[in-house]
């Protein structure tokens, strides 16, 4: 049985009046070419639906990211309904992500589907902000004593953004009781907790979901 994964992206275009953001591409682009690369179905979907504004700052001419980028022109809005039929859930960054993603009902929703049902759900960089607000049924969050990592607090700072977040995302997750593990700034470091897959930064975008592909390989 072929294998499928939902993805799914911000629609947020504005971190101030002067600084563009959205969806890092990277962060999309190269999970998504590790995921049809072995030969799975992906569902492209984002907040609000339709074409995805990238990050400015995250735009490459990249002929093999061309496939990738042309499922961002027309998505499909996320709904309740794609919290059935995947196999796992992929939260791609960018900036974007800090502000529609955290209380998106529908996103929380299916990402409750996910957790209860012990399905894979990865994320990297600013993507695990999809994460802090989910909770099993019960009420116990989602990442509470996970290994979790995501864009760390010295990251943020370090691009001189931190004061412009609704909050900071290491700290976020830390204060959800999730056991946070970071690699050095601007490294690849990703980490797997069971079926839970996050990643630190855009540098980590190809381990993660090389991790998710090896947690669906062992499901």
């Amino acid at each position: 049985m072929t294998k499928k994964v939902l993805m799914v992206v911000t629609n947020h275009t504005t971190i101030t009046d002067d600084h563009k953001t959205g969806l890092w591409l990277e962060e999309f682009a190269v999970p998504y070419l590790v995921f049809k690369d072995k030969g799975y179905a992906v569902k492209v979907t984002s907040i609000q639906g339709g074409e995805v504004a990238l990050d400015p700052s995250s735009i490459e001419e990249r002929p093999e990211w061309k496939e990738a980028e042309a499922e961002l022109k027309n998505t499909a809005k996320l709904s309740e309904e794609d919290a059935h039929g995947f196999d796992a859930i992929f939260l791609p960054g960018g900036h974007g992500t800090m502000f529609d993603f955290p209380n998106n009902a529908t996103l929380l929703y299916v990402l409750q589907q996910f957790a209860e049902e012990n399905k894979v759900i990865g994320s990297v960089c600013h993507g695990p902000a999809g994460l802090v607000n989910v909770t099993y049924k019960d009420g116990t969050p989602l990442v509470k004593g996970k290994k979790v990592s995501a864009f760390t607090d010295s990251e943020e700072k370090e691009m001189q953004l931190d004061q412009h977040m609704p909050f900071l995302l290491e700290t976020k997750l830390r204060e959800k009781g999730a056991d946070f593990v970071a690699g050095d700034n601007w490294t690849d470091h990703s980490v797997r907790d069971g079926h839970l897959i996050t990643g630190q930064n855009p540098q980590s975008s190809q381990s993660t979901a090389e991790k998710v592909v090896e947690a669906l390989e062992e499901a």
